[in-house]
Parts: C-alpha cells; sequence; structure tokens
C-alpha cells in the first residue's frame, strides 16, 4: 500500500478481529464507510478511507486485517498489516475485554521500530470497562495515552480526537517551505522547465507546479521557460534571478548559461531538502565515482508511470552511469513501495527518485535498510548533478542554508 497522492496524515487502525476496528472508523467518519459483521476476518487487505478528522482536519484511515488471522492465508494477511507500518503517521491499537498479549507486544515492537506514535483504544467498554491494572501497565510501558471506548455509545469520541491531534507528528500535516530561506519577497525566481516525452501531456510535472506555488507563497515572483529560451531571458531580463531551478536532465546547458553569482539547483534537490533523506544523500553520492566491475545499483521510484525512451530512471541515469564509470553495472528498478527483488546488501548504492507523491516519512523508511546497513544512499538530482560534474553548485543552496540554519 501507497500513500500515492494522499498527501494526507494515515492513521492505521490495528488490532486483534472483531475488536472493532472498522466499527471505529465508522465512528471517527461519522458514517458507515467501513464494512462491519460479526464473522471474524471480515477486513482482509488494508483498505484506505479518507475523512476529516477534528483538530487534525482531511486525514487518511486505514482498516487493517486482525493481528492474530490464523493460516496461511492469515499469515500472509498480517503481513500486509504490518507492511502499512511504513506509510502511516500514527496508529490506534484496539483492543476489547481486557485482551492484551503476545499479539499486541509484537505488534506494539513493530511501531517502536518503525519510531511510529500509537495510543491504545480500549473497545466495547459498554460490556467491560478497561481494568484498573491493565490501565496502569499500559501507562508504566507506553506511555501513550490509553482511552476506555465504545463504539456502540461513543460518548467521549472527542476524548479519542484529542488523543490523535496530540499524537500526530507535527510534520505529518504541517508542511515546511520548500524554498524558503532562498527567496523571498519581491526575488524573482526562475523555473527552467523541458517539455518532452516524459511531460505529462497538457500539465507539468508535480514538482514544478509545487514550487511554482512555493515560491508564490514566498511572495517572490516566478518565472517559467523551456531550456532553449533561457540564454535569451538573462541577457535581456531585470532584476536578474536570485534562484535558478532546472529539471536535472537539462543540468550542463543551465550550468553554463546561468552565471556562477545566481545560485542554482533542481526540483529533484530541492525535494530532497525538503522531505528526502538530504544529509545521506549528501555524504553518500560521491560514492558514484567508486563503483567496480558487476557493483548492483538498487532506483527507487516512488510512483508507476509509463516507460518512454526518455524515462529519467531506468533509460538515463543507467545510460550515465555505465559510461562514467566505465564499468559493468546492474540495475534494478523498483516502483511504488513494492519489495525488494534482492537482498539490500546486494546493492553498492541506492538512488531514490524526487518522491514528489509521497511523504518524507516513506522515503526515510524505504531507504532506512540501506542506511542501516551502511549502504550508500543517493537521489535522481544529486546523482545527475554529480555526472555531469556539477554536483557542489547544485547542492550548494541547501547546504548553505543548513548550515546559516545550524549557526
Amino acid at each position: 500500500m501507497s500513500k500515492g497522492r494522499d498527501n494526507k496524515p494515515h492513521i492505521g487502525i490495528f488490532g486483534r478481529r472483531n475488536s472493532g476496528k472498522s466499527s471505529l472508523i465508522n465512528v471517527l467518519a461519522g458514517q458507515e464507510i467501513a464494512i462491519v459483521s460479526d464473522i471474524a476476518g471480515t477486513t482482509t487487505d488494508p483498505v484506505k478511507k479518507s475523512i476529516e478528522l477534528e483538530g487534525i482536519g482531511p486525514a487518511i484511515l486505514v482498516d487493517t486485517a486482525g493481528i492474530d488471522d490464523e493460516g496461511e492465508l492469515g499469515q500472509k494477511r498480517i503481513a500486509k498489516t504490518k507492511s502499512v507500518l511504513k506509510v502511516i503517521d500514527l496508529a490506534i491499537l484496539i483492543i476489547s475485554e481486557n485482551q492484551f498479549g503476545d499479539f499486541e507486544d509484537k505488534l506494539v515492537e513493530a511501531f517502536r521500530q518503525y519510531d511510529l506514535p500509537f495510543i491504545i483504544v480500549h473497545n466495547k467498554a459498554d460490556v467491560g470497562q478497561l481494568t484498573q491494572e491493565l490501565k496502569e501497565i499500559f501507562a508504566n510501558k507506553y506511555q501513550t495515552s490509553i482511552i476506555d471506548f465504545s463504539t456502540i455509545r461513543p460518548t467521549n469520541i472527542l476524548e479519542v480526537s484529542q488523543a490523535l491531534r496530540k499524537h500526530m507528528p507535527e510534520n505529518a500535516y504541517m508542511q515546511k517551505s520548500l524554498l524558503g530561506g532562498l527567496v523571498k519577497k519581491g526575488d524573482v525566481a526562475l523555473l527552467v522547465t523541458p517539455i518532452d516525452s516524459e511531460a505529462p501531456e497538457g500539465r507539468m510535472i508535480l514538482p514544478q507546479v509545487q514550487a511554482i506555488r512555493d515560491v508564490l507563497d514566498n511572495d517572490a515572483i516566478v518565472v517559467a521557460l523551456k531550456e532553449d529560451q533561457l540564454e535569451g531571458y538573462l541577457n535581456a531580463m531585470q532584476p536578474k534571478p536570485v534562484l535558478v531551478i532546472t529539471d536535472s536532465q537539462v543540468f550542463p546547458l543551465v550550468d553554463t548559461v546561468v552565471p556562477p553569482e545566481i545560485s542554482m539547483t533542481s526540483f529533484s534537490i530541492m525535494l530532497s531538502h525538503h522531505k528526502g533523506d538530504f544529509k545521506n544523500y549528501h555524504k553518500g553520492t560521491p560514492h558514484l565515482s567508486k563503483l567496480k566491475d558487476g557493483d548492483r545499483i538498487l532506483i527507487l521510484e516512488s510512483c508507476t508511470h509509463h516507460v518512454s525512451c526518455e524515462d529519467i530512471g531506468r533509460v538515463k541515469i543507467p545510460g550515465w552511469l555505465s559510461r562514467l564509470s566505465d564499468k559493468k553495472l546492474d540495475f534494478d528498478v523498483v516502483a511504488g513501495l513494492d519489495n525488494l527483488p534482492r537482498n539490500i546488501h546486494d546493492y553498492a548504492i541506492v538512488i531514490q527518485c524526487g518522491g514528489c507523491v509521497i511523504t518524507r516519512r516513506q522515503i526515510i523508511n524505504r531507504l532506512k535498510p540501506a542506511v542501516d546497513a551502511g549502504i550508500p544512499v543517493t537521489n535522481y538530482g544529486m546523482a545527475i548533478a554529480w555526472m555531469h560534474g556539477i554536483f557542489d553548485r547544485a547542492v550548494a543552496p541547501f547546504v548553505d542554508l543548513d548550515e546559516k540554519k545550524n549557526y
């Protein structure tokens, strides 16, 4: 399951079969949007529901299969349930009738592995309230909100909403500026936007649209043009831009045309600083020059799309890298959040796309196995800049910005 374009807080609902997961979703949504049944195992695969939550706003609830599912098929359902941990921002663990054991302990341990905040809801309080003993165990062991609740008589629904608001990470629904600190009121930001077969018909790609909006949000002026119009604009127009953001594929041309006193970067590098693992990308990129014959490269795309002869991740980056290294390299491309085809240790380096349609949490979790294993990681924009000899210039705006913030 991927967040895809639902760039809103995602909340996963976890618990045993018939604990009331789907019922809680219906109560939170204020309408019957999840199937409720007394038959155990009604919910099989993770299902997303879009709702509006008090104190949070638009959010996505993810209903999951029971963590106590049985049989070979049940184990597959549990595996899918646990895969949801990579894409959500907060979890609700539902228990009922004071049942709490190995199933829940293992799930909480998984929450902690992903640094995932969670709350505990004891459902069916109309049948039997949460015991004081269990409440104290939870309070001492987990330091989170514990709510006694009934989906039949949801008199304290506000308490659940307040707990969700309290434990929801701020970055789940408060987006920092893409270009804050680089452009200010009255500045001109120049966007170089090639129109090729990779561009959506009649539209601009998402990072370009996001950049335009962010420049305007910073009360600056945005100018967008194609690469063949760049030199004429810079020669004729005033004031000069304080920042040029380009599609990575035309880096060499833009680097030649844009004077060194004007800051330059790419849409992909902009996104890597906004919600990628910028620090590890910056550290890992130089390893592109250390590749050996037989090395295998993992390329991670965040979305699925039609592949053309100009495809950046599947065609151009492998071609550039093979020529730069003059080595025989092997490449694996994984789209969306699919499982890796090999063990992470089989790869010499991981190259992540800009990630325009997924969240920072998804990107960080996607890269975590490589980072934990000490395998270098980079992203499309930084890799392309490195291969074209303009890495330092392309990352400088954000490196300088971070140094100022840390000063």
